[in-house]
């Protein structure tokens, strides 16, 4: 059994020449190569912000979000490596080790041990090279063919440093390709050796990391002793001898549970672990730690030169001391996101978007001349100019402002900023119910709730997941951002970027009001410790920042011209017609102002009983962006007609009432797909009873104070 367990590490290496200039070791497949058909699937794994998604963008061209705090990647994303139509690469999320405790590593491990892909690309941060390795090594033990991608090595460099790249290749058996993914070096070379180690099935040459005289060789007996007890159940289990004999040590259960020893192999187990613990002085999960960073110590001090203190972490900490300092660090956040506020409805995006919206009033002027022109049908005309440019139109005219905002908000996702807003709010957090984990949610539903929803996955615990998806929705998504700017511009012109902040401030303290409850009744309990790496400030990428500003315009553009188009038609159609389709002078006599009327009542106490304001809310639940084109329809293409159905206060109330009411139907089916069909009509009804109640205070306390 000795000679088995010793097999891997003595795997003869073979020089393969013309890979590039690193990487020039392979260990010597066992069989024959695989064929030009098979399909090469790929497991891209590694730590959190160590450029593992930037590096699965310049594989594939995937569009997808890239940013610095965890929990970017919820679900698995797969794709074609550029240039290789019969490759698959997989981005998973990012994890510190292969033990399931947290929901990403659970995904992780279920990958590998069960779609078993052709090889593993594992993506280590340069900089960070010894608590990289941990992970590692542990994905060496799955006797899967690897490849060791150094990114950030740019950076090393610059700040003096180095790695013995064939060295590293050498004492870890596998392929080491040193890369900067942010500027695609040394992509292609990686590409190249992770398709060749894949297709002839070349495995690890080394998974024995157990030195027999360190510590009098007790963690070395214990191991090979394991595997010599397991090896018969975990052929049969399917998961591979070394990985389930280091994973036993540890005490995971769910290994232990798959090998399904029986009574007297469990009591020998148990005998094997103690004597070890005995032996070594630490518990069997400190212990087998303890070997993997010892071997870990060995390589990096053969391989790797430190270089001095990097610039960036001395800025990365000049800068901590103020954003995330105890006195400085909620002032600072609270200046920041004001700055964006006003740069972005008070200055920049105001600006852009009145451009646009001239640029659209002259082509719909122009349109309608040609229309009148040609003696097109009024039905038809009518459609064109008063339903489709009146709606549409007036729903894209705000675009600059959704670009502007998120131009600012990726520069400080990108720039390291928003992992410190994660950590600066954990104390906060904690008193509500929360970890500071929960944050990233709730950031991502500043953008939309749909993808904030799914982020939740991330959490550890069923309990903070469920809180946050229910508290996510209170964060005034973008959608809603051309409804804010609308009503501003048509009462607040000189206060936007004020009534923005207030209207934000509202979402939030509100979420922290339902929270409380939350917390107080169902669900009791302390949340998850919350352990986060803070990574370096960085210049944002040009590419990460477009690739996000293109994915919002892209995605605001196509909900213009569906769902935003075929509502705008419905209404127009509605509203131009009576029951019995005769077209009407007065649109109080259509079918609209009828369905619409029937509701209108619920809005009375609120200050705002228009049936045309119901109309309104009712398309909102199809799509925010789609109250602000009704609106437009309704009131004849001219959005200065406001003033006749809202005073500047009930204005305030109708913008605080959509500020939280039900979001859009895309976000319930997100709810409903997280947590079941019951939990997504309880948030349904739930947010409507919270936004008229908030509504309705807001509108009596404005009569009190005689402010109405």
């Amino acid at each position: 059994m000795e000679q088995l367990a010793e097999k891997s590490k003595k795997r003869e290496f073979v020089k393969h020449p013309g890979l590039g200039e690193t990487g020039i070791f392979h260990t010597k497949a066992d069989g024959d190569p695989l064929p030009d058909s098979q399909l090469l699937t790929f497991a891209l794994a590694g730590n959190q912000n160590c450029g593992k998604t930037t590096l699965f963008n310049q594989l594939t061209g995937s569009n997808q979000r890239v940013g610095n705090f965890p929990g970017v990647t919820v679900d698995r994303k797969d794709g074609v490596i550029k240039g290789h139509a019969n490759t698959l690469v997989t981005d998973l999320p990012g994890i510190y080790s292969m033990s399931p405790y947290s929901n990403e590593e659970l995904v992780t491990r279920q990958f590998l041990l069960q779609d078993k892909p052709k090889g593993i690309i594992n993506i280590v941060d340069a900089t960070n090279i010894e608590r990289n390795l941990y992970l590692t090594i542990q994905l060496m033990e799955l006797n899967i063919p690897m490849v060791l991608a150094l990114n950030m090595m740019d950076e090393v460099r610059e700040n003096g440093g180095s790695i013995h790249i064939n060295e590293m290749e050498n004492r870890l058996g596998i392929p080491v390709v040193p890369i900067a993914a942010s500027k695609n070096e040394g992509i292609q070379e990686l590409v190249d050796h992770a398709i060749h180690v894949a297709k002839n099935q070349e495995r690890p040459g080394r998974m024995d990391f157990c030195d027999p005289d360190h510590d009098n060789g007790a963690v070395h007996r214990c191991l090979h002793a394991i595997i010599h007890l397991i090896e018969d159940h975990a052929k049969r289990a399917q998961i591979p001898l070394r990985f389930a004999a280091s994973k036993v040590a540890e005490g995971d259960e769910e290994i232990l549970k798959a090998l399904n020893l029986n009574q007297n192999e469990l009591e020998l187990l148990g005998h094997i672990i103690q004597q070890m613990e005995d032996e070594r002085g630490l518990d069997h999960g400190a212990a087998i730690a303890d070997m993997r960073f010892k071997f870990i110590k060995e390589i990096c001090d053969a391989t790797v030169v430190k270089p001095k203190e990097s610039k960036e972490y001395a800025r990365s900490v000049a800068i901590d001391n103020v954003l995330t300092g105890k006195y400085t660090a909620i002032p600072a956040f609270v200046g920041i996101m004001s700055l964006v506020f006003w740069l972005t409805f008070g200055v920049i995006g105001t600006w852009l978007a009145d451009g646009l919206d001239l640029g659209i009033t002259w082509l719909s002027e122009l349109v309608d001349l040609g229309l009148t022109a040609y003696g097109i049908n009024p039905v038809v005309h009518s459609l064109i100019i008063d339903g489709i440019f009146a709606g549409v139109g007036s729903v894209l005219s705000f675009l600059p402002i959704i670009v502007t905002l998120f131009f600012f908000l990726s520069i400080l996702e990108d720039s390291g900023y928003m992992a410190r807003v994660a950590f600066v709010m954990d104390k906060l957090l904690r008193k509500i119910g929360l970890s500071g984990r929960s944050i990233v949610p709730m950031l991502i539903g500043f953008g939309c709730s749909v993808p904030g929803v799914m982020a939740s996955r991330t959490l550890p615990s069923e309990r903070d997941r469920k809180m946050t998806i229910l508290l996510t929705p209170f964060m005034s998504c973008s959608a809603k951002l051309p409804i804010y700017a609308l009503f501003t511009a048509a009462f607040f012109p000189r206060y936007g970027a004020l009534v923005m902040i207030g209207l934000y401030f509202t979402g939030i303290v509100t979420g922290v009001v339902f929270a409380l409850l939350l917390k107080g009744t169902m669900f009791k309990g302390e949340p998850v410790p919350f352990v986060m790496e803070l990574p370096n400030y960085r210049m944002p990428g040009f590419k990460n920042v477009w690739q996000l500003l293109w994915d919002k315009a892209k995605d605001f553009i196509t909900r213009a011209f569906t769902v935003i188009f075929v509502a705008t038609i419905i209404i127009w159609f509605l509203q131009y017609f009576d029951p019995r389709l005769n077209a009407v002078s007065d649109s109080q006599d259509s079918l609209l102002a009828l369905v619409s009327g029937i509701i209108a009542p619920i809005f009375v106490p609120l200050g705002f009983g228009d049936w045309r304001i119901s109309t309104a809310l009712i398309t909102g639940f199809m799509a925010k962006e789609s109250v602000v084109s009704t609106l437009t329809v309704l009131l004849g293409g001219s959005t200065a007609s406001l003033s006749t159905m809202f005073t500047p206060f009930s204005a305030i109330v109708f913008l605080v009432f959509t500020l939280l009411y039900t979001p859009c139907v895309a976000a319930i089916a997100s709810v409903r797909r997280e947590l079941g069909g019951k939990w997504a009509v309880g948030v349904a009804v739930m947010q409507c009873v919270i936004a008229w109640v908030v509504a309705l205070f807001v509108n009596l306390l404005g009569i009190m104070m005689g402010w109405v």
